[in-house]
């Protein structure tokens, strides 16, 4: 039994679901998102509350009732309050500015590095060293945001590079003489 899967997803207010086979639409405030569930998994609207069930109990109907119930919980998320990720810089040097829609970012390369924005991720640039990445999708927010820190992941010596602001670096000693 999947204990995610189990509990029903209730509709907040101001957000409208609908349910149309294996196809799962919601709209509210921030924008409209849709998800097309697996066919092994059986989803079910009943008076505000979303119900995910498996088709069958196989082992691949039950592995994939917990995602699919995941993924609907995070759509209401994302158009009722929606998600951000949070990106900081460091290192000498190192900044980001925003050139009209696209980022750009100066990590110590000869070249500056421009980075493309999806159409439904928002980037802003507070300030040279802080990056906030937002939008109602939390898998392209996660995705651009983790883009953008491979182009310099933090080093374990000096912790340069773009790191999540809640994210810790496990630093290194220098070598000894």
């Amino acid at each position: 039994m999947s204990r995610i899967g189990k509990k029903p997803i209730p509709v907040p207010s101001g957000v409208t679901a609908i349910v149309d086979g294996q196809l799962v639409k919601v709209k509210g405030p921030k924008g409209e998102l849709s998800y097309v569930v697996n066919d092994e998994v059986l989803v079910k609207l009943e008076e505000n509350v979303v119900l995910v069930e498996p088709r069958d109990q196989s082992k691949g109907a039950r592995s994939k009732w917990g995602m699919s119930r995941s993924m609907i919980e995070n759509i209401f998320c994302g158009v009722k309050d929606g998600f951000e990720k949070k990106l900081e810089i460091n290192g000498v040097g190192y900044r980001a500015a925003l050139q009209g829609k696209d980022i750009q970012l100066s990590l110590g390369f000869s070249h500056d590095v421009i980075y493309k924005v999806p159409a439904d991720v928002t980037i802003t640039v507070p300030k040279p060293t802080e990056i906030v990445v937002s939008g109602i999708d939390k898998q392209k927010v996660g995705q651009v945001a983790a883009e953008i820190r491979k182009y310099r992941a933090p080093e374990p010596y000096k912790g340069k590079g773009v790191k999540y602001a809640d994210e810790y670096i496990v630093r290194k000693e220098g070598k000894k003489k």
